[in-house]
């Protein structure tokens, strides 16, 4: 976990309705909500400014977020964020209230290890996912998972069932039944790449 803090102030929203969020977005702010936690949904307001900046770090979408709420402390995460289509602008933020007895369902981002060395062998590493859903309680959230590639040849790949989730943390996905064990990457030979028994053979 990182140890960056993720705190951000908000303001509670008493009008509400497509009239008055164009009102906000004028005023460079940005209309939310907070739901969750068997609690009323909040309609809430952040400046445009704090969450352009907020959504420039990925700890941002998968971290436990504080929002300061009138004088109260709210822990929540990022469900949905959505932006202008061609303006540099967010438009609305979706969160969700974290109970820390209840257990989270939500998405964490892939980060892979070892491209470079897979591509001084003449092949190339193709992502079939970049985030991977999970379920765990609220203190076992990681930022991210790491995926290893560095050992990988030419048609070898890696499943969900192989990545090495912390502690406390399911994929949604296996608990499914095996036949979800998708494909998490791929690596694909280049012209004249090196293959699997090329590379037993170098080492021997």
């Amino acid at each position: 976990m990182s140890n960056e803090t993720y705190t951000f102030n908000a303001e509670l929203r008493t009008e509400t309705g497509t009239g008055a969020s164009r009102r906000l977005r004028r005023e460079d702010k940005v209309p939310a909500i907070l739901y969750g936690a068997d609690k009323e949904a909040q309609s809430l307001v952040f400046a445009h400014k704090d969450m352009i900046k907020a959504q420039e770090s990925e700890g941002f979408y998968t971290h436990i977020l504080t929002l300061n709420i009138g004088g109260e402390s709210v822990e929540a995460i990022l469900k949905d964020i959505q932006r202008h289509p061609f303006k540099p602008k967010i438009t609305h933020l979706d969160f969700q209230r974290i109970d820390a007895t209840h257990k989270l369902h939500t998405k964490v981002p892939l980060h892979f290890i070892g491209e470079d060395k897979v591509a001084k062998l003449g092949a190339t590493v193709v992502h079939q996912l970049t985030e991977v859903e999970i379920t765990c309680l609220p203190k076992a959230l990681p930022e991210f998972v790491e995926v290893n590639v560095s050992d990988l040849v030419a048609g070898d790949s890696i499943h969900l069932s192989e990545l090495k989730l912390p502690a406390g943390v399911q994929s949604v996905e296996l608990a499914k039944g095996a036949g979800h064990d998708q494909s998490v990457v791929t690596v694909k030979a280049n012209k004249a790449a090196p293959t699997e028994e090329d590379a037993s053979d170098a080492a021997e």
